[in-house]
C-alpha cells in the first residue's frame, strides 16, 4: 500500500460518480496507462493500528471474488492520509460505464421492451456472479440493479458493491436487517430474521429479473410493513402450512389474508420457463428457494449461447 501522495499523483480525479454507503466514487484516469478506473474513497474508524482488520479482511474478499468476471474487479488498494490526518483507503476498481437501473430506466424513457434473449443473457451471468460469491461463503445482501455495473454494447453484467459482504462463517452471526433496499429485500428480513442465508439474494436475483421484464420494480414498498404487504398481494399471505415457521419470526404479525395469485399477473410477458424459474426465486421459504447454481441449469437458460459468459 502506498500513500495518498502517491494515490494522488497516480492518478487524475474526473468526476464523482456516486457517493456509496462507505465514501465517494470517482471517474479517474491513471496517468501511466491512460486507462480509466473507478476510485472509491472509504474513510476509516480510526484504529492506532491503522487499517482495522475488518476493512482488510473484506480487501481480500474482494480481492478473492474479483477473480470471477462477473464480479467487478478490484485493481488495487492505496492507503493514505486526509487533511484531518485519518487514515483512508482507496479501492482502485475497474470502470464500467453504466448500471442496470440506468439501462432500464433508459428502456422506461423510449417504451421499448428489453429483448428476451438480452434479459436471459443479463439473468444468466447475475446468477453465475452470484453463484460465485455463494460458492466462496459470500452474501452480497443488497443486490439491486444500481450496483449491477454493465457494459450496454458487449452486455457484460459486473456485481459490484460487495462492501457489506461479510464471509458468513457457520454459525451464522445476527446481521442488522437495515442494510438493504427495501424493493429487494427478502421477506425473512423484513420479518426480522436473525439467521438467514444465501436465499436472501436470490429474492433479489428474483425481484430484478421481474424488472428487467416489465421496467417496473415488482414490490416498490416504502415501507417495511407496505413492502411486505406487496408481496403478500402477489404471493399470498405467507402461513405456516406455505412457509413452517413464518409465525415465530421476530416480526411476525396478523397480516390481512391475501389468496396466491401466479406471479404471470405480474410479469405478462415472460414465458413459461421464465415464470417457472421467477416462480422458484419467489418461494417464501428460503430453503424451498432456488439456489443460484441450480438457476443456471434451469430449462430457461437453454437457448443461451454461454461460450462467452
Amino acid at each position: 500500500m502506498e500513500s495518498t501522495k502517491t494515490a494522488m499523483e497516480a492518478f487524475e480525479k474526473l468526476e464523482k460518480v456516486g457517493e456509496g454507503t462507505y465514501g465517494k466514487v470517482y471517474r479517474a484516469r491513471e496517468r501511466a496507462t491512460g486507462r480509466i478506473i473507478a476510485l472509491k474513497k472509504t474513510k476509516l474508524h480510526e484504529d492506532d493500528e491503522g487499517v482495522p482488520p475488518t476493512t482488510l479482511r473484506e480487501i481480500s474478499i474482494l480481492r478473492m471474488l474479483s477473480r470471477d468476471p462477473h464480479v467487478v474487479k478490484l485493481l488495487d488498494v492505496k492507503q493514505g492520509v486526509n487533511k484531518d490526518g485519518k487514515t483512508v483507503l482507496y479501492l482502485v476498481f475497474e470502470y464500467m460505464e453504466t448500471d442496470l437501473k440506468k439501462f432500464i430506466r433508459s428502456f422506461r424513457q423510449t417504451g421499448e421492451n428489453i429483448q428476451p434473449n438480452v434479459v436471459k443473457c443479463l439473468m444468466y451471468q447475475l446468477c453465475k456472479g452470484v453463484a460465485f460469491c455463494h460458492a466462496h461463503g459470500v452474501l452480497h445482501r443488497d443486490l439491486k440493479p444500481h450496483n449491477l455495473l454493465m457494459d450496454k454494447n458487449t452486455l457484460i453484467l459486473k456485481i459490484a458493491d460487495l462492501g457489506l459482504a461479510r464471509a458468513f462463517t457457520l454459525p451464522i452471526k445476527k446481521y442488522t436487517h437495515e442494510i438493504l433496499t427495501l424493493w429487494y429485500r427478502a421477506p425473512e428480513v423484513l420479518l426480522g430474521a436473525t439467521h438467514y442465508s444465501t436465499a436472501v439474494d436470490m429474492w433479489s436475483v428474483g425481484c430484478i429479473f421481474a424488472e428487467l421484464v416489465t421496467k417496473t420494480a415488482l414490490f416498490a414498498g416504502d415501507s417495511e410493513l407496505q413492502q411486505l404487504l406487496h408481496i403478500f398481494r402477489l404471493l399470498g399471505t405467507p402461513n405456516e402450512e406455505m412457509w413452517p415457521g413464518v409465525s415465530k419470526l421476530k416480526d411476525w404479525h396478523e397480516y390481512p389474508q391475501w389468496k396466491p395469485k401466479p406471479v404471470s399477473t405480474c410479469v405478462p410477458n415472460l414465458d413459461e420457463d421464465g415464470l417457472n424459474l421467477l416462480s422458484q426465486m419467489l418461494e417464501y421459504e428460503p430453503s424451498k428457494r432456488i439456489s443460484a447454481k441450480k438457476a443456471m441449469e434451469h430449462p430457461y437458460f437453454d437457448d443461451l449461447d454461454k461460450t462467452h459468459l
